[in-house]
């Protein structure tokens, strides 16, 4: 008869293996490890304080400075690394007359103070007195000559500047074309002037013709004085500095422009029913088709001379 199998022996149960789970707890060690918080500094600087250094702020102030963790204020400072010096030749005469406008304009502003006053006054429309203050400023005619003959040379310097970037000067020495531009601008405004006042008087609009005329002669002024420094950087400055500056100078002489279309058509709309398109064909017509007859004639003029 077979032995019975229910008195074999039962293997093993795996469940009464030893568990991992006992070994021994990590957390539980004590590690003494040496707080690094309260250990003393490896170098230290053993302060030395005097009573004369308490006693002085500049020297206790020096000392503080002197042991500062993160800044070294004990070295000397390394100089500054020394610039190129530019030398610019064969501007000596550009110069001189940058110079020479700009002492025209501080003997001319120390002069007539309170022309410069009303100008301005008048330009930024900062009081409604504006009838009042136009016949002072009718009534001084030295100082009104004398910018309008400043503006030319500004502006005739500023156009010469501007043909000899572009490379479209129809002569390559530099101070014939600053006198034909200074030339051109005296006998293009001279011609305008006699045009509007003898327009005026043939269609019996001199109060207009006038108005008209004071607003050009006032943003030329203030055109001959505002180019000034962009005088100077056209003339010496090289690189991203005269970018800078024609672009400047651009977005200056668009905005006085802008600006006197607009007084302009302002005072003459309040004294002659005119609309925009007829006064837009007049812009057309002696604003910018005399220039560009100038231009071209005396490209005309230096081609065959050439």
């Amino acid at each position: 008869m077979p032995a019975d199998t229910a008195f074999l022996t039962p293997p093993p149960d795996s469940l009464l293996q030893t568990d991992s789970t006992a070994t021994t707890d990590t957390i539980a060690l004590s590690v003494t490890k040496a707080d690094s918080v309260s250990s003393k500094p490896k170098n230290d600087s053993a302060w030395v304080i005097s009573s004369d250094i308490i006693n002085n702020p500049a020297k206790l102030t020096k000392l503080i400075l002197d042991q500062h963790p993160y800044f070294d204020f004990k070295t000397k400072a390394a100089s500054p690394p020394v610039s190129e010096k530019r030398v610019v030749e064969g501007k000596e005469l550009l110069f001189y007359l940058l110079v020479f406008l700009l002492i025209v304009f501080a003997v001319l502003r120390q002069l007539f103070p309170k022309y410069f006053s009303d100008l301005f006054r008048l330009f930024f429309r900062t009081t409604l007195k504006q009838r009042q203050i136009r016949e002072q400023l009718m009534q001084t005619p030295l100082p009104s000559l004398m910018l309008n003959g400043f503006f030319v040379i500004s502006a005739g310097l500023y156009i010469s500047f501007l043909l000899q970037h572009f490379a479209v000067s129809p002569v390559e020495d530099f101070w014939l074309i600053f006198f034909y531009a200074s030339i051109g601008l005296s006998v293009a405004y001279f011609v305008k002037f006699i045009g509007l006042k003898v327009s005026g008087w043939l269609f019996n609009r001199s109060e207009a013709a006038d108005s008209y005329i004071f607003i050009v002669f006032i943003i030329n002024k203030m055109i001959g004085i505002l180019l000034l420094p962009f005088l100077v950087i056209l003339a010496f400055a090289v690189g991203n500095v005269y970018t800078v500056g024609l672009t400047l100078s651009w977005c200056l002489l668009g905005g006085l422009l802008v600006y006197r279309l607009l007084l302009s058509f302002g005072a003459v709309r309040n004294q002659v029913r005119v609309n925009l398109f007829h006064f837009f064909l007049y812009l057309c017509a002696f604003e910018i088709a005399p220039l560009l007859l100038v231009y071209k004639g005396l490209l005309l003029y230096f081609s065959i001379t050439t």
